[in-house]
């Protein structure tokens, strides 16, 4: 079984036409292959979020320059 994530940005973000706002809220899971012994969603160069944030709203956090501290991240496991 993965860990299971809730993560939402603190503040609007506006890049390249798009906006990002603190009601875009996604949840990521990470499966024990991926994850090993980190606790965070931005292990592994975020990549389940950037998919999950490009599949769900069409932003693209990799060309977005955030970071963790930009975001509220809530372990939901």
């Amino acid at each position: 079984m993965g860990r299971v994530f809730r993560v939402k940005p603190k503040r609007i973000y506006r890049q390249n036409g798009t906006v990002l706002t603190p009601e875009m809220e996604v949840v990521v899971t990470l499966s024990e292959k991926t994850l090993g012994m980190c606790s965070t969603p931005f292990y592994n160069q975020a990549t389940e979020l950037k998919e999950q944030y490009m599949r769900q709203y069409g932003f693209d956090l990799k060309k977005s320059g955030l970071m963790p501290k930009d975001f509220i991240i809530e372990k939901l496991d």
